[in-house]
């Protein structure tokens, strides 16, 4: 089969693709076989800081000789090759990603969307005037951090490069990545498009590795202005940490364990379909998937027999087959699953639908579909963000238990409310709380132009809609005296 997955892959530093300056790398997977399909330059401190002083060189040239319609013209044109280049990126995707064909496709559409609608703002950011009287004129800039540090995760890799870069770029910043070390070749893949668009050498860097070399190095470099941050809770504090060495802000998007709220008069056939989607199609490597089902208990039975039924009719398979679902990212990913679902079974949980390795699946790292009965909100499924195919059922009598269960966790990024009353929807969505609230739906196409990132412990700022621009940039204020 002919494919676009290079043998070997290096680092991106300066428009120029490089080895390491140690010469090491490692190796990338198929998570569908298990099988090694390329090598990847492991970057490290000196290869960061090469990465980040070409990105601050880019900086000092472009931001003030660059009209902001130019950066939005560099952006549009990018979004234009995603598009051109879907194929190449979808099959990336599938091979070191393990996304189906059809999440794939989505992935690279979505990344295109985000360049279109952030180079759609970029000559639209302005400040504004604050009156003083007629002895002075005063006014706001909104200005550009400089070089931004970008480090996202495994999940939708394209999708969620772009969703930090291009606001980064919009805003006239220079940015180095660090992707994750289980799939970096779509961002990899994605930078060298943005800057086959006209992207000036330098801009845009992607230094490859693992978190506590290439990672650990990027947190600390004192040239690095801002970090954005996508990824588990555990990682999220120690970048915290490092950063704090510095002073450099941070957006932080973390865990999740978002409840899917289902009151007696739900369309329980919407909901199902959405947990289907959103939770165990994608393999539940998803920080916003809505693992935790809490249903009245009028519709528990009818809802819990739907969802069953649902769920024995996903066809798992190797991601270029096609399949409903995927695997995992990694080995070390499927025994964390497997080994969440056995402490679930431990504190009393029931395995309704799956718990375990497919018999009939290809040799990667698959995990079933699972559906946990019987869970309380005290158990470790119902509080730990689990990142696999696994949602806990649970149930409540009323309006005010269904609202404590929800709120009654670390986590609080988004959550869905399934209802016919529209007071009551709204009620609901006032008491919970997380930062994203879904009423009769879970998602919007990508929700791109919808401001996304939690409460608690869930994260800090936003990304998505105009709402991240103010991630990306920092104000000036200048204050005139009228002789």
């Amino acid at each position: 089969m002919t494919t676009v997955v290079p043998e070997r892959a290096g680092l991106l530093i300066g428009g120029d693709e490089v080895d390491a300056a140690d010469g090491g790398s490692f190796p990338t997977y198929d998570p569908s076989t298990g099988e090694v399909i390329a090598r990847v330059a492991a970057g490290g401190e000196r290869d960061v800081d090469r990465a980040v002083r070409a990105a601050e060189a880019a900086f000092d040239a472009w931001w003030p000789a660059t009209a902001p319609r130019e950066r939005a013209a560099l952006l549009y044109r990018a979004a234009a090759l995603v598009r051109t280049r879907a194929d190449e990126l979808v099959e990336l995707d599938e091979r070191t990603a393990g996304l189906p064909t059809r999440m794939a496709a989505g992935d690279v559409e979505t990344a295109a969307r985000y360049l279109e609608y952030y180079a759609g703002i970029a000559d639209k950011l302005h400040g504004e005037t604050i009156p003083l009287g007629a002895d002075f004129v005063d006014y706001t800039e909104r200005e550009p951090w400089g070089v931004c540090a970008v480090i996202p995760p495994f999940n939708v890799p394209l999708q969620l490069t772009a969703r930090s870069v291009a606001p980064a770029l919009a805003c006239g910043n220079a940015v180095v990545v660090k992707p994750a070390e289980q799939a970096p070749l779509p961002a990899i893949r994605l930078a060298q498009l943005i800057i086959e668009a006209g992207a000036p050498d330098g801009l845009i860097n992607v230094v490859t590795g693992t978190g506590p070399q290439a990672g650990a190095a990027l947190v600390a470099h004192p040239r690095v202005r801002h970090i954005t941050f996508t990824g588990s809770l555990p990682t999220g504090q120690a970048i915290m940490r490092g950063a704090a060495r510095q002073l450099t802000p941070v957006t932080l998007e973390l865990g999740g364990k978002s409840p899917q709220i289902a009151f007696e008069d739900a369309d329980l056939d919407a909901l199902v379909a959405a947990v289907v989607a959103t939770s165990l199609m994608t393999a539940g490597q998803v920080c916003s998937a809505g693992t935790r089902i809490l249903a009245h208990r009028e519709v528990a039975p009818e809802l819990r027999g739907k969802l069953l039924d649902a769920v024995a009719q996903i066809k798992l398979g190797a991601a270029h087959d096609g399949p409903d679902m995927g695997p995992l990212i990694s080995r070390v990913q499927q025994e964390r699953v497997l080994e969440a679902i056995d402490a679930a079974r431990e504190d009393g949980a029931r395995v309704l639908s799956g718990g375990g390795i497919p018999g009939n699946a290809p040799a990667g790292y698959f995990v079933e579909p699972t559906v946990l009965g019987d869970v309380t909100a005290q158990m470790r499924v119902a509080r730990e963000e689990i990142f696999g195919p696994v949602v806990a059922f649970m149930e409540f009598s009323d309006e005010a238990e269904a609202i404590g269960i929800a709120n009654d966790s670390e986590f609080g990024l988004v959550s869905g409310i399934w209802t016919e009353q529209l007071s009551r929807a709204h009620r609901v969505a006032r008491a919970v709380r997380t930062g994203q609230v879904f009423v009769n739906h879970y998602g919007a196409g990508g929700g791109i132009e919808l401001p996304f990132g939690g409460y608690r412990k869930s994260g800090i700022g936003r990304a998505k809609g105009l709402a991240a621009l103010d991630e990306y940039l920092q104000t000036k204020n200048v204050c005139v005296k009228i002789e």
